[in-house]
């Protein structure tokens, strides 16, 4: 079956097109995979003017080409005030158009999953980041402000407290990591709560140790409160509770954190903002040679092999834990878009469908 539709934009402005996936019609001029380009932020799809189906490609592309012809010329009033127009195709009505293709404005709110790792949040000295993380809730409230609903799984508990304490390096031992989680997890839902309050959001604290997951009654109430804040328009922000997990504090893994939460929230999008660009041929901070991948349509052993060890010295992820992540995410329909968090204004080009950073496709997504 082979749709042919009109659009209209909300400068006003027809397109007309054809189609045989209607999940993948939908993601592309959403912007989800850049093959939307005619579509921006200020020129969303607003709704399906008119629909129609053939059986055979070629009388679908016939009548696409004559469709285009009209709303070039004629505009989308000769196409109305026409009965049977194209007998050689059935022709839908705008209920049955609704059923086919999801409401343009209801399925423009993207459900994104955001991770903040510790590196984006603190300078080196383990204080904070001012200008970094203002500029990160700035954007964060733009994109719910034109409906996304987000979701952030934010790192930085134990990096902060370490500033806050005034310790000279992150601790080794299992108390005094712990000690600090307690100290920089007030700070960190400080800031957040201030700085997103100043553009009237509400966040909201989510703590999860590896056995809330594991356990399906308590990962069960975990995905209602989660669903429910967001039906309420809150902000989650959700880390680790490194306070009393002292085996997610060795493991220190928020990026399978935010995939899984991704897979629980079933999110159309997880984001990792990290201290590099995305995933290279090669470590690129010691070989110049090194190269940016930009798609992953499949996480081989080679892709695996690129991930090499450790993070940053003040958080404990690396691109090891990106890659985990991305096969938790990718497995379950959800891509994943790693970005450096130097730049926050990338969530911007990711939303608008632009290639940046490296992005993982899922199975269903390719």
């Amino acid at each position: 079956m082979y749709y042919i539709y009109i659009i209209r934009t909300e400068r006003n402005t027809l397109y007309t097109g054809i189609t045989s996936d209607v999940k993948r019609w939908m993601r592309e001029h959403l912007g989800l995979h850049g093959k939307g380009a005619k579509y921006t932020r200020s020129n969303k799809p607003v709704s399906i003017e008119a629909l129609w189906s053939c059986n055979e490609k070629g009388d679908a592309l016939r009548l696409e080409a004559r469709i285009k012809r009209l709303t070039r010329s004629e505009k989308l009033e000769v196409i109305e005030n026409t009965a049977h127009p194209f007998p050689e195709a059935e022709e839908y009505t705008r209920e049955q158009t609704d059923g086919i293709f999801p409401s343009c404005k209801e399925r423009l709110k993207m459900r994104i999953v955001i991770k903040i790792g510790t590196s984006t949040l603190a300078h080196r000295t383990g204080h904070l980041n001012i200008r970094r993380i203002e500029a990160l809730c700035k954007i964060i409230s733009d994109l719910k402000n034109a409906g996304n609903e987000i979701v952030l799984v934010s790192s930085g508990a134990i990096g902060m407290g370490v500033g806050k304490l005034s310790l000279k390096k992150r601790p080794d031992d299992i108390p005094t990591k712990q000690a600090a989680a307690a100290v920089g997890q007030c700070e960190l839902m400080y800031t957040y709560d201030k700085l997103f309050s100043e553009y009237r959001h509400t966040v909201a604290q989510i703590l999860v140790t590896g056995s809330d997951i594991g356990c399906e009654e308590r990962r069960q109430h975990f995905e209602n409160t989660l669903s429910r804040l967001l039906e309420l328009e809150a902000l989650p922000i959700i880390n680790e509770n490194d306070t009393v997990a002292t085996e997610e504090i060795v493991i220190g893994d928020n990026d399978t954190l935010a995939a899984i939460v991704a897979v629980s929230v079933n999110a159309d999008l997880l984001v990792l903002l990290s201290d590099i660009d995305g995933l290279y041929t090669a470590d690129p901070h010691k070989n110049p040679d090194a190269k940016l991948i930009e798609r992953v349509e499949k996480i081989t052993p080679e892709i695996i092999a690129l991930g090499g060890g450790k993070g940053s010295e003040l958080g404990t992820g690396g691109m090891a834990t990106k890659i985990r992540a991305a096969q938790i995410a990718t497995e379950k329909g959800c891509d994943m878009v790693i970005i450096n968090g130097e730049k926050p204004e990338l969530l911007y080009d990711i939303i608008d469908g632009n290639s940046v950073g490296t992005r993982f496709y899922s199975e269903e997504k390719k």
